[in-house]
């Protein structure tokens, strides 16, 4: 009498009397990508261990040789001798089966009382955690960048435009502050989102829990989170942490492309106000004169890939009923390449911050134009002359036109064509239209006046570095 056939992968269990389609190999195999979780997936196999042999579930011998299987596996996978296979699926299987061959049937125990569903929800929240924070050092080192230039470049007057157009003089060094307010929320965000996903669903099983006397709050302990995850239903089918955390990046690679789209046309000839070394720069392989500023073009571009990341998994999880699906296997490759992406951007945007080198006479130069203090000139209005502000903003509006008609600035505007406009402007408006002494009297809580911008950098350092 013979027994049942053995399976082409006979951890696919009893069910099945044949292997699959080699169709269905590739298209359910994810090991190509989750091997990434080998560290995370050992680490929850680890906790999962010793609390079976604390609850005596498992012998004190069998978790003892699963503990030393299981390092010796993370050695040999860091060590560049583990062979992965797609014929095991995952980085689960790929674990369990090489843990099989080195302790024999004891390694079936590990997998009592949970569930690869449960298993890679864990995995994954273990490798975002993990990712989360170094996100998070390298966003806290661009901010360290920027604050440092601002510092620097505090008392740099340049144009500050809206829609593009030349609207008041600022400083760089306040220009720059404002994308450190942006990352700080950028880590705001990821740490919000780290805060919400620290909840551990090992012990949810497939989706409805196990009967074992498991002791889910030591796992969890034990692997650094806060807390077992509340229903068992929503921790394996639960994915929001990994669409918020996408969201957070997103929204950061939006604040990197907008600073790489200032720094390209910074260094465009035609405004030249910035220059970027060869280190971040390339040639053009026909027009010699050519330093085209890729890195910048790159992390611009490089958003659509956080963007679509983002899209990706909110487009898998919209129509998925409880609790797990096979389409969540897709929930890993836009986390995983938006990681990639986001820290080779935060990478390159620290490297070209440090590397600028700002052009202060044509910054300067470039506030001469577009009558950037008329607004300096309407406030003097009403402040000097007492004049309501709409009839200082019309009479403003008159000046300039006069301006615009001589070819000149408004500080090279004679005293006598202001007074034709407004009889009571005297000699004394001319210091606040000078580009400098306009920056100067913008003195108001998270204004742009230098000295304000030197006291928030150190405020900023404090805040954000400290």
């Amino acid at each position: 009498m013979t027994g049942p056939s053995k399976p082409a992968n006979s951890l696919r269990g009893g069910r099945f009397a044949g292997g699959p389609a080699e169709i269905m190999r590739r298209i359910n195999a994810s090991i190509d990508f989750d091997k990434r979780l080998y560290a995370e997936d050992i680490a929850g196999s680890k906790a999962h261990c010793t609390m079976l042999v604390a609850q005596n579930i498992l012998s004190p011998e069998d978790g003892a040789a699963i503990t030393a299987g299981l390092e010796q596996i993370r050695s040999e996978i860091e060590g560049g001798n583990f062979e992965f296979s797609s014929e095991h699926e995952d980085i689960h299987m790929n674990i369990e089966a090489r843990l099989a061959e080195l302790i024999g049937p004891a390694a079936g125990r590990l997998h009592t009382a949970r569930s690869r569903n449960d298993q890679v929800a864990t995995d994954l929240r273990l490798w975002l955690r993990g990712a989360i924070d170094r996100l998070d050092l390298a966003i806290h080192d661009l901010q360290g960048s920027l604050i440092d230039r601002a510092e620097a470049e505090a008392g740099t007057v340049m144009p500050g435009y809206t829609h593009l157009q030349l609207a008041q003089p600022v400083t760089l060094g306040h220009h720059l502050l404002a994308y450190v307010e942006m990352l700080g929320r950028d880590r705001g965000r990821l740490a919000d989102c780290r805060r919400r996903l620290n909840e551990c669903p090992l012990g949810a099983a497939a989706l409805a829990g196990t009967s074992f006397p498991i002791d889910r709050e030591a796992t969890a302990a034990a692997l650094g989170f806060d807390r077992p995850a509340a229903n068992s239903l929503d921790a394996v089918s639960d994915r929001d942490f990994a669409i918020e955390f996408l969201a957070a990046v997103a929204v950061a690679g939006i604040h990197l492309s907008r600073f790489a789209e200032e720094i390209v046309t910074w260094c465009s000839s035609e405004f030249g106000f910035i220059e970027l070394s060869d280190a971040f720069t390339t040639g053009s392989s026909i027009m010699p004169q050519k330093r085209n500023p890729d890195a910048a073009e790159l992390v611009r571009a490089k958003t659509g890939r956080l963007n679509g990341s983002l899209v990706a998994l909110l487009t898998v999880m919209k129509g998925l009923p409880l609790t797990y699906g096979k389409d969540m296997q897709e929930d890993k490759l836009p986390v995983f390449e938006a990681v990639d992406a986001l820290e080779l951007c935060l990478a390159a945007t620290a490297g070209m911050v440090r590397d600028m080198q700002p052009c202060r006479e044509r910054l300067r130069a470039a506030t001469e134009h577009g009558f950037a203090t008329a607004t300096d000139l309407a406030d003097w209005l009403v402040r000097a002359a007492g004049l309501p502000f709409r009839r200082a903003h019309y009479a403003t509006g008159q000046i300039v036109r006069r301006a615009e008609a001589l070819g000149c600035t408004l500080a090279e505007l004679p005293l006598a064509e202001l007074q034709a406009v407004e009889p009571a402007i005297t000699d004394a408006v001319y210091d606040l239209l000078d580009p400098a002494h306009a920056v100067e009297s913008r003195t108001s809580f998270g204004g742009t006046a230098p000295n304000l911008v030197r006291a928030a950098a150190r405020q900023a350092r404090k805040r954000f570095l400290e």
